[in-house]
């Protein structure tokens, strides 16, 4: 039910403001979290959409005061209390709730399906190097262009559109039932943050530990930010720790650019 335009215009800005926080030490792009979804959607159930940015809301803040936390004292007390087999487990909870919305995709059209995740497996399994890395998404554009053959696809949105306009904003309402349900995702973000840090500072050969409390930070302000707005919520994509173990760049001016980018497009 969120505006993909929205969620795309904040997800530039918390990409920006990511860069500005972190002083340009971390190359990362905030993208949507997936950690959102099961919330968002038992929020929409009992409320509306303004109740689930509420919730948002609430984790960005929570996730900035953990990041001033993570400044002031440091990032040791978060391993110990997320070890890998806490966070190991959330992740995979979240993943089996998303299993309901992709067989309910699947069953919708599923010769397509079928073609994107043969063409998925076929790329992985025959390519190598960068074009191996991004299987997946050659995968989808394999479906795509199928789905446009065959006629599944319909342009008239996209030619009735403007060319420019501004997204569409909602301002969030806050219930404390509500925000319940979106307190677990505060530990999904940290986990992915803190493994974002580790893993850039692993492929730099940099040490990075003082950069961690700032991420954590930029990301609960971004979250903030889309919450206020009507975007979801955002997180360090893992997806660019392939792209740049593929391409060796590890410039941030590439992040602005994409941040950018994503604003235009919204």
């Amino acid at each position: 039910g969120f505006s993909p335009t929205t969620t795309l215009f904040f997800s530039g800005i918390g990409t920006l403001l990511f860069l500005i926080i972190t002083q340009n030490k971390l190359p990362s792009y905030l993208g949507s979290s997936f950690a959102f979804l099961a919330p968002i959607a038992a929020a929409k159930a009992g409320g509306n959409m303004s109740v689930a940015l509420g919730g948002v809301v609430a984790v960005g803040v929570i996730l900035a005061v953990v990041g001033l936390l993570v400044r002031q004292f440091g990032a040791g007390w978060i391993d110990t209390l997320l070890p890998p087999v806490v966070t190991g487990t959330i992740v995979m909870v979240i993943g089996l709730n998303l299993a309901g919305a992709a067989k309910g995709n699947f069953s919708k059209e599923p010769v397509v399906a079928i073609v994107t995740l043969g063409a998925i497996a076929l790329i992985a399994a025959l390519s190598k190097g960068f074009l191996s890395r991004i299987s997946i998404f050659l995968g989808i554009a394999v479906g795509y262009i199928y789905a446009v053959v065959r006629g599944g696809v319909h342009f008239d949105a996209v030619k009735s559109a403007k060319w420019f306009a501004l997204p569409d904003f909602t301002s969030p309402t806050f219930s404390g039932s509500a925000i319940v349900l979106f307190l677990p995702v505060v530990l999904v973000l940290i986990a992915e943050n803190v493994g974002h840090v580790k893993a850039v500072a692993t492929m730099t050969g940099k040490n990075l530990d003082d950069a961690m409390g700032d991420a954590l930070l930029a990301d609960g302000v971004a979250t903030t930010i889309a919450g206020l707005g009507g975007g979801s919520g955002t997180t360090t994509y893992a997806e660019n720790i392939g792209v740049m173990a593929a391409t060796r760049v590890y410039s941030t001016a590439a992040y602005w650019i994409a941040g950018i980018g994503a604003i235009l497009l919204g």
